[in-house]
């Protein structure tokens, strides 16, 4: 971003506090926000108290959903934090950015994702993967970026995919280190199979079987319309089955039959999660596999996703094959359109193509609830899928906000 893009989009968050009028109603409060320049999305969540608390040079944006009573799914609060107006203006410049060029979809391009720079760069980066010579678009491009950073990676060439056959041999050593579960590559993977059913629930993290394949099960997700928790996992687990609605879903266990889990109720193909409405014995509970078991409490927004890269901090997962792994974050608010033949839009990008594995589709990325006791964390987003092209490596899945936004569901 240019330093006048940026000294503008701080004066224009600067003049909301002497906008504001603290008589006003919310709806007046929300429109001031809006005209001003700041995110809608966040808007409808702040009083005018959050936003006339912060120190000069600072703006609140609201980071995580959060249970107020950790036994009570439906108790959430938001968890605000004030973060540089600089670097607000800049990631949302990024933001609008992203969202243009995923809507103009030009010949070549395959997908972007938001790169927010630490709070004190106040910077934001747009990466762009294109098929396509940099030469081709460049021209584009610049009308489009108007001094926003964006950083192209050429995933293609013009003959489609440079080798095939070297995809699986990119490796990241760092990640590597952090596969618990594993140290002689894929072929040792075991999937993580419960011992027994203890009182009646199960955690995320482990195996669970479709008609067609085996995934792994994610922690309850709740449906504030319906007022249910369901179990959940990845569609693409029902593999070859256009509408898997009523397929049944099972609970492998150790030295004894499979548990059934109940039966499909709903499938998204596009945000790729499937929720199980439980039928049997077993409920769903928001507890990931670890030792000692981690507590969920919530959810990221796409805010608190963009202040945790900000300030350098790494998400974990527990799948099904490889069990406990650690990255770092390398975009957010990211679309894909690698696969099929649309594209994923609100998605996370972390780790490395070593995080994930056939078998982990359906587990959960989170961090540690920063105000939280130890075992307690929440939820970034639900993790589909690694890289299988040339030259990149992470994981990439769906942010939990985006499930939110679009179908009413929160972890």
């Amino acid at each position: 971003m240019s330093g006048d893009t940026t000294e503008r989009g701080v004066r224009r968050l600067a003049t909301i506090r002497d906008r504001l009028d603290a008589g006003m109603d919310r709806r007046e409060f929300i429109r001031t926000l809006a005209t001003g320049g700041y995110a809608v999305g966040m808007a409808q969540f702040l009083g005018v108290e959050d936003f006339l608390s912060a120190d000069d040079g600072d703006v609140p944006i609201v980071t995580a959903l959060v249970r107020e009573n950790p036994d009570d799914p439906w108790s959430l609060t938001e968890r605000t934090r004030y973060v540089p107006a600089g670097w607000y203006a800049a990631l949302e410049s990024a933001i609008e950015l992203n969202e243009r060029l995923a809507q103009l979809a030009f010949t070549g391009y395959l997908g972007s994702a938001v790169v927010p720079g630490t709070y004190q760069s106040e910077t934001a980066t747009v990466s762009v993967g294109i098929s396509r010579d940099w030469d081709s678009v460049r021209d584009l491009l610049d009308q489009l970026t108007t001094g926003i950073p964006v950083e192209i990676e050429a995933i293609f060439d013009d003959d489609g995919i440079d080798d095939l056959e070297d995809v699986g041999d990119i490796e990241d050593a760092e990640d590597l280190e952090n596969v618990d579960d594993n140290e002689g590559g894929y072929d040792s993977f075991e999937p993580r199979i419960v011992e027994q059913v203890h009182d009646g629930y199960v955690p995320s993290g482990v195996a669970c079987e479709t008609p067609t394949s085996l995934a792994t099960l994610g922690p309850a997700l709740y449906s504030p319309d319906e007022e249910q928790a369901f179990f959940v996992t990845a569609e693409h687990a029902f593999e070859g089955n256009p509408d898997p609605t009523g397929e049944s879903v099972a609970l492998p266990v150790q030295d004894s039959d499979h548990v059934s889990l109940g039966t499909v109720s709903s499938a998204h193909p596009v945000e790729d999660f499937a929720t199980i409405e439980p039928t049997g014995d077993i409920e769903p509970v928001s507890l990931i596999d670890t030792q000692p078991p981690l507590r969920v409490r919530g959810q990221y927004t796409k805010f608190g996703l963009a202040d945790l890269m900000a300030r350098g901090e790494r998400l974990e997962k527990v799948g099904a094959m490889t069990g406990h792994t650690t990255g770092s974050i390398q975009g957010i608010d990211a679309v894909t359109c690698f696969t099929d033949n649309f594209c994923r839009y609100g998605q996370i990008r972390w780790g490395g193509e070593m995080d994930l594995t056939d078998g982990d589709s359906g587990s959960v990325s989170f961090h540690a609830d920063p105000e939280g006791t130890d075992e307690d964390v929440l939820i970034a987003g639900f993790n589909n899928a690694r890289t299988w092209w040339p030259g990149q490596s992470y994981v990439w899945g769906v942010g939990a906000y985006r499930l939110t936004e679009l179908h009413g569901y929160h972890f």
